[in-house]
């Protein structure tokens, strides 16, 4: 793990700047690589909720740490890229996505990822989102973050994808397999896959099956953590790594609530993965209000850029490619018949029911956007170790839960292909998670005529109009719970919001 460069700040000045969503020059972000960008160790680390900046991570033996160009690495670099473009103008990546809202529990050593992230075939990228992984308690929403889950997950996803269960028995029979699939696929286009190049080849790693994986980029706001995690002979090809944060929680701007966004570019593509978890409820008009988070995660999630990059990506729709995970909040709209076809097992019925099916299709939100077919149960609210939702046993309508689809996966772009979208059966929180597997194309051949060209933001902003009541009393609700919680920062932490 690299050495993080950032300037020492208080907890009451980290405390100060969350409060009021501080802008400033820092560049940091946890990441097993080292980054190009620039870094300015005499401003302030903002821990703000709504960070537009990205940051830098820096090797302790990077030679270049301070700016200097790595000369090697560079010339390096430079004769791969050349290979790589000769070699063809397409790649056919697999790429992991996952999403998890993990309840405010931190991970024990002994928990098991493997069925999370388990798949029929090794995937190229992996990007994981986390929801909850602090309680949102007054100490974590409006204090230092507390970081120490997040490491915990680190270290057990880094273990999961580089452990090699495979035999060697089962390592030679899959190398004379892709020996044998790589002379059948030589008299065919030059559309490869990085997962079949040979072992000769440069850009592979010097086996396609001892490959590990290295983290790319990690970030957290207070309960959402998103990290991305690349296969090791990828890494020369991964550039112009940044993050974004977006709080959508009290008051509109505090981290309970909102988004986190990586930006990367892998060869001449730009990939954005977008981790939010949107407002909590199920009273009517609630919806609306998670299709004004998605509208302002759009607009103010910006990608900090200099005049020598001006080419690059800055808003999440400028990109090639956009994945959008994480805990959406959306449920099902109030009827009679729900628990009927949930005893029955009758997904296709409930989704009609659906608020984000719903309101997409009216228009309202994720316009262009693209999700799976729905085969599985909803994946929330169960009771914990359990099997069975709370709404079939809570006897209480305050504690009671509609069972629903809260965890989603979405994308946009073309060029990619879902093979997968389906669920884990991990008791560990309240929700199951979810996980997808996609095929990407990824274009190697430099060529400025394929970059994206900024859209009309009108095209992008989905058609969110709250009630003009609705607003003064969600106002009026949040300045209610700010009071309460200042008064709380005195005594004991107080759950803020204990609801998904």
């Amino acid at each position: 793990m690299g050495k993080i460069l950032k300037p020492k700040s208080s907890w009451p000045g980290t405390v100060v700047r969350k409060w009021l969503n501080l802008r400033s020059n820092a560049y940091e972000f946890h990441s097993d690589y080292p980054v190009k960008g620039k870094m300015e160790p005499t401003q302030p680390r903002r821990k703000s909720c709504s960070d537009g900046d990205y940051y830098k991570i820096v090797p302790e033996k990077f030679p270049g740490c301070l700016g200097q160009e790595n000369e090697d690495l560079k010339q390096q670099s430079g004769l791969i890229e050349q290979h790589v473009t000769r070699a063809g103008d397409k790649l056919d990546l697999k790429m992991f996505v996952g999403t998890w809202n993990v309840g405010g529990k931190s991970p024990h050593d002994g928990l098991e990822l493997k069925d999370w992230l388990k798949s029929s075939t090794d995937a190229d990228i992996y990007v994981l989102g986390f929801q909850e992984i602090v309680p949102l308690n007054a100490g974590n929403v409006l204090g230092a973050e507390n970081n120490g889950p997040a490491t915990k997950w680190l270290s057990l996803i880094r273990e999961a994808l580089n452990n090699n269960d495979l035999s060697q028995n089962d390592l030679e029979l899959s190398k004379n397999h892709r020996t044998s699939f790589e002379l059948t696929k030589s008299s065919q286009p030059s559309r490869r896959s990085v997962s079949n190049f040979p072992d000769d080849d440069p850009v592979a790693c010097n086996s396609t099956l001892d490959r590990g994986y290295s983290l790319a980029a990690s970030k957290q706001m207070v309960g959402i953590f998103l990290c991305v995690w690349v296969r090791d002979d990828l890494q020369k090809r991964i550039t112009n790594l940044k993050v974004s944060s977006v709080g959508r929680g009290i008051m509109g701007y505090l981290g309970n609530k909102g988004s986190i966004s990586i930006s990367m570019s892998l060869h001449e593509t730009s990939l954005c993965f977008v981790c939010t978890h949107l407002t909590s409820g199920e009273k009517e008009g609630d919806e609306l209000r998670r299709n004004l988070d998605v509208t302002e995660i759009l607009k103010r999630t910006r990608f900090s850029r200099s005049s020598k990059d001006s080419h690059q990506p800055e808003s999440i729709m400028d990109h090639d490619k956009v994945i959008w995970l994480g805990d959406l909040n959306y449920r099902l709209r109030a009827s009679s018949d729900v628990h009927d076809h949930l005893k029955n097992h009758d997904w296709e019925a409930l989704l009609e029911k659906d608020q984000l099916k719903i309101e997409q299709r009216a228009g309202r939100v994720f316009q262009g956007w693209e999700e799976g077919k729905i085969y599985f149960a909803p994946t929330y609210k169960y009771h914990r170790n359990s099997d069975n939702y709370v709404a079939q046993t809570e006897k209480s309508k305050e504690k009671r839960r509609t069972p629903a689809w809260c965890d989603r996966i979405l994308w946009k772009g073309d060029g990619m292909k879902q093979i997968w979208y389906t669920r884990g059966e991990s008791r560990f929180s309240d929700h199951r998670p979810v996980q997808s597997l996609f095929s990407v194309h990824i274009d190697s051949t430099p060529n400025q005529s394929n970059r994206k060209t900024k859209p009309d933001n009108q095209n992008n902003r989905p058609n969110v109009g709250l009630p003009y009541t609705c607003h003064g009393k969600v106002q009026a609700e949040e300045i209610l719970l700010l009071t309460r919680v200042q008064s709380c920062i005195d005594t004991q932490p107080r759950l803020i919001s204990s609801a998904s």
